[in-house]
């Protein structure tokens, strides 16, 4: 330690006036606490400013950054909890074992561990907070158990045990729990969590237990836990959703909240009686992960101009169509996203709401007080409204608040479950929609679906045969043909080959053609003849244009889009 004190060192380093020392040195007197971290409190200096400032007064290395400087030796040593608690990691550095501190005047805890670790007493480097935390969470993360082991302890539980140990968890990483089955349980998520999971599949069969998980839309299995471990699995999930454990016969909704590191995920839970006992389904939102723009979602560049003008109307209708699973809610959000500014009124009535959205008011659909898609937008309604956003029009009543909406001035976004942008037309008829209200009101239907892209690390290029250019309408083509690529499978992408998800679209805009074959109840070939006239792709050509930009395989294309 140098014995120059840290006002005077920041006051050389970063140039604070004595004023502004003083200021600090008075709350100090009424607010025990470290000068320099007064001074960041106040905005007076940057974390990384105090940092340079405490290494060169305790004589000590500053990492700005962490990666790549730890090994994982000292996770069953030590608890989760007393690192975070005192913002210190043990690192290898220069070949030799340093603690990662934030703090370097937390003696008592730097003793502890060094003693703990047999380190050389204070052999410390300096590195911000942030860095120090997911450095954590990433060791112990990488550290738990493998399902493999957990399994192995599984046997027939106490249920009283069981379920007085059940408590909310704040973070997956901090619990301790002995139980096999919380532990399970844990790890199961917290590995869907890293994997980018959306949905996990707990199946129940007469003499095994299945656990899938699905990634990039496909299901995979994750592992098969002892069939006695199944009333105490699903009872522990079921617990941690507030559902009713005893309720073993009717299908059941719940939801609860987990953190991973520095990761928030909502995870909707649904049961459903089988023959062979209750089957269970979590679907998880990542909330911390990163919103989606209009930009990202994959679109060819004519689609994206053409629905980006639609989006920005005054009013009217735009609906996205496609099953369940396909990214409507994401692409509505990025259109949200998109035109969202603080002139407009932005109300969504949503089931459920997958993510909020700063600067935009959204109503949770609540059958059970009669609060529907139908009863949501006739309160938006009088809320003055610029755009309305439905998660979903399901009957005839919301569709037709829905229209008159947009014939009175306000943009209205929606969506359907139809294969295509053409039988959205249909299907708003089956509802009972005229079809003159249909063409005054719909300003363009978008359909997609998700195709899984090429992981970029491993893809492995070829040159299509004549016979898959057939198949997929490119045969005789050649100049739009070059390399192909297929799925390969590394460490990167979890040996699948893919790595993230594209959409694939079919964008139809409204034109006075397709208005009057609308009106004359005209066929869908002959509507469909008007719309490719007018330029539209079809989803499967969109596919076929990914391919050949070496975003994803053939075969992907045809997994999810009809041949025509």
């Amino acid at each position: 330690m140098t014995g120059k004190k840290i006002g005077s060192i920041l006051a050389d380093s970063v140039g604070l006036s004595d004023s502004v020392i003083d200021r600090a040195l008075e709350q100090q007197m009424e607010q025990p606490e470290r000068l320099g971290t007064i001074l960041q409190d106040r905005g007076e200096i940057s974390e990384e400013e105090l940092l340079g400032a405490l290494a060169s007064q305790f004589d000590v290395s500053y990492l700005q950054s962490l990666s790549g400087e730890h090994n994982s030796d000292f996770v069953r040593k030590i608890p989760i909890l007393f690192l975070k608690k005192n913002v210190m990691v043990p690192i290898q550095f220069n070949d030799q074992a340093y603690l990662a501190v934030n703090d370097p005047t937390r003696i008592e805890a730097i003793d502890e561990l060094c003693m703990q670790l047999d380190i050389q007493s204070h052999r410390i480097v300096l590195a911000p907070e942030r860095s120090i935390i997911e450095l954590i969470n990433h060791v112990y993360g990488e550290s738990m158990d493998r399902a493999e082991d957990v399994i192995g302890e599984i046997d027939d539980e106490d249920p009283d045990e069981l379920f007085s140990k059940i408590e909310q968890v704040g973070d997956l990483l901090d619990d301790t729990s002995d139980s096999p089955v919380i532990r399970l349980v844990n790890l199961m998520l917290s590995q869907a969590i890293r994997q980018e999971v959306s949905d996990i599949h707990i199946e129940p069969y007469r003499d095994e237990l299945k656990i899938r998980q699905r990634m990039d839309g496909v299901l995979y299995e994750m592992f098969s836990p002892p069939k006695h471990a199944q009333s105490s699995l699903i009872s522990r999930i079921k617990l941690m959703a507030k559902m009713n454990i005893a309720e073993k016969r009717l299908p059941q909704d719940g939801r609860f909240e987990v953190k991973i590191g520095n990761r928030d995920v909502d995870i909707r839970v649904s049961t459903l009686p089988t023959a062979f006992g209750e089957r269970v389904v979590l679907r998880l939102l990542d909330k911390s992960a990163v919103k989606m723009s209009l930009a990202d979602l994959g679109m060819g560049q004519e689609c994206y101009h053409r629905f980006r003008q639609t989006i920005h109307s005054p009013n009217g209708m735009v609906l996205v169509t496609g099953p369940t699973g396909s990214g409507k809610t994401t692409t509505l959000y990025a259109a949200l996203g998109e035109i969202n500014r603080t002139e407009i009124n932005i109300i969504t009535v949503e089931d459920p709401i997958e993510y909020r959205i700063r600067g935009i008011s959204q109503v949770q659909v609540n059958p059970k007080i009669d609060l529907t898609f139908a009863n949501g937008l006739r309160s938006i309604v009088r809320q003055d409204p610029d755009v309305i956003l439905i998660g979903e029009i399901r009957d005839y009543e919301t569709a037709e608040i829905a229209i008159q909406s947009s014939l009175t001035g306000h943009l209205v976004f929606s969506t359907l479950h139809t294969n295509d942008s053409l039988s959205t037309i249909t299907r708003l008829k089956d509802m009972g929609v005229e079809p003159y209200l249909i063409t005054s009101s719909v300003k363009a239907i978008l359909a997609q679906r998700l195709v899984r892209r090429l992981c970029l690390n491993c893809r492995a290029a070829y040159l299509p045969s004549a016979d898959e250019l057939t198949r997929i309408g490119l045969n005789g083509d050649e100049q739009r043909v070059g390399k192909f690529y297929h799925p390969h499978g590394c460490d990167q992408c979890n040996q699948t080959g893919y790595r993230g998800r594209c959409g694939i679209h079919e964008f139809l805009p409204f034109s006075e053609e397709l208005h009057q074959a609308i009106l004359q109840e005209d066929d869908n070939e002959l509507m469909r003849t008007i719309a490719h006239q007018q330029g539209m792709k079809s989803l499967f050509e969109d596919g076929v244009d990914k391919v050949v930009e070496g975003i994803t395989a053939v075969e992907e294309v045809l997994r999810v889009a009809q041949v025509p």
